[in-house]
């Protein structure tokens, strides 16, 4: 069986406008349920106490190869009990990718997305094995790494570390199965030591002990790293007061000049992650993210209202009964990182630029917005529409809502050539759901015969 599951920041809602809520969240789903599945969310609960500006996104890392004439040093934490008290997810801080060209994928994303590059690791800066890139749009990170040396190839006498060999063989096995792909999603947290040891007492496997990373210049910061599903990781990081542009080992860069004008994407910050997961596996899946990370669960979707006889919970419905999560599972070859959902104000001038970027987004039959029409006619609720329903339509944008709220979504078609990992634009007004009102309307859809990736939605 497959399923979903999502992870939520309790104290981000209890501190911001519903409206302005960084969900914080991982959904991790899962190709197909039967009648007994249910996707699952999972919440976070943080002290009550905490800051509004520490709620602004959600990171990712990997701190593997500081070269040493960028580094100061490398300092390890003794192991220690954890201190008492509950230790808090702040936000996501940086979503690390692997891919074959680096350079290319972060033009990708600055040219189509809107990100501006702001960081870079290579052979400039004494990284002789790797490049990475990190773009920026608002307070959304990407890090794009690959490796600029074969592992198979290295001559014997090349001066590598055992660190620095292990990685390379990893990145480059983690090419051939994946293929480009999310690697790592690192979280800010404010005691890296306390979250990890806590994980480690609950069984996570440990990738990176916590170490403190130093430069000269800008400080240090605290990281450690530890392993979720599939090939996927989990960093975690603590900044302190460190200054630098990212992490140390990095320098600051700014993308070439152009004389073409494009339209500017707004973008606020990561609103959630959706991981999926192979058959059977939510069941772990969950209990990791319980037992590990402290998190609770607080929502679930009745199966009954989007399991079809042919499939449930699919991002986009196939006109066969192969879902777009099982089909995500075999091109992955694996569970890992299905799409990243960015969370915008204004989803029409964010999805008009995207388009005249030249971004691919999927197609939404004229029947959703027939349907969505005379439901936003006939059904009683305590709010109105404050965007245009025809621009929305134009747009393809999709609609969900309850009582109180709504929110508007979109997902591009795959960024890759592998039918994997995609994005999401989402706007939400005073609605904390993911969307389970589209995915049924999509359910109902694919009982009929339309060719493949031309329907949307998704499981989240």
């Amino acid at each position: 069986m497959i399923s979903s599951l999502i992870l939520i920041d309790e104290s981000i809602k209890a501190k911001l406008p519903l409206s302005d809520v960084n969900q914080a969240s991982i959904d991790l789903p899962a190709p197909i349920c039967n009648k007994n599945t249910k996707p699952i969310a999972l919440r976070h609960y943080r002290r009550p106490d905490m800051a509004p500006s520490a709620v602004s996104e959600l990171p990712n890392g990997h701190t593997v190869d500081m070269p040493s004439s960028q580094v100061d040093s490398v300092t390890h934490t003794d192991s220690f009990a954890v201190q008492a008290g509950v230790a808090n997810f702040q936000a996501y801080d940086h979503v690390t990718w692997w891919v074959g060209n680096a350079k290319q994928a972060a033009s990708y994303y600055n040219t189509l997305f809107g990100f501006k590059t702001i960081a870079y690791k290579g052979l400039e800066t004494g990284s002789r094995y790797f490049t990475s890139y990190v773009v920026a749009n608002g307070d959304i990170r990407f890090v794009f790494t690959s490796p600029i040396r074969s592992h198979t190839h290295l001559p014997e006498e090349e001066p590598i570390t055992e660190a620095e060999s292990a990685l390379l063989k990893e990145m480059h096995a983690h090419l051939e199965r994946h293929g480009d792909a999310v690697k790592d999603v690192a979280f800010e947290v404010d005691n890296v030591e306390g979250v990890y040891f806590k994980a480690m007492s609950g069984g996570a496997v440990s990738v990176q002990e916590p170490a403190r990373i130093h430069d000269k210049q800008h400080g240090a910061v605290e990281t450690a790293v530890i392993r979720t599903y599939g090939d996927t990781t989990h960093t975690l990081i603590s900044r302190g007061s460190y200054s630098g542009v990212f992490l140390p080992g990095f320098r600051a860069q700014s993308p070439p000049p152009s004389s073409v004008s494009l339209p500017p994407v707004d973008l606020a910050r990561i609103d959630h992650c959706v991981g999926n997961q192979g058959w059977n596996e939510m069941v772990a899946a969950c209990a990791f993210y319980e037992q590990c990370l402290s998190f609770h669960r607080f929502w679930s979707v009745d199966d009954s209202q989007i399991c079809t006889e042919f499939s449930a919970l699919s991002s986009i419905v196939m006109a066969s009964a192969n879902n777009l999560i099982e089909e995500y599972v075999i091109y992955n070859s694996g569970a890992g990182v299905q799409h990243i959902a960015l969370l915008t104000r204004d989803i029409i001038s964010t999805v008009a630029a995207m388009r005249a970027r030249g971004v691919e987004f999927i197609s939404v039959p004229p029947t959703y917005y027939e349907t969505m029409r005379e439901r936003l006619a006939t059904e009683k609720r305590s709010w109105e529409l404050r965007q245009d329903f025809e621009t929305l339509e134009r747009l393809n944008i999709l609609i969900d809502y309850d009582e109180g709220g709504y929110l508007l979504q979109l997902f591009t078609k795959p960024l890759v050539d592998r039918p994997t990992v995609f994005i999401e634009i989402i706007q939400r007004e005073h609605f904390e759901g993911f969307g389970a009102g589209n995915f049924r309307a999509s359910s109902r859809r694919s009982r009929g015969s339309r060719p493949r990736g031309v329907t949307c939605n998704r499981y989240d």
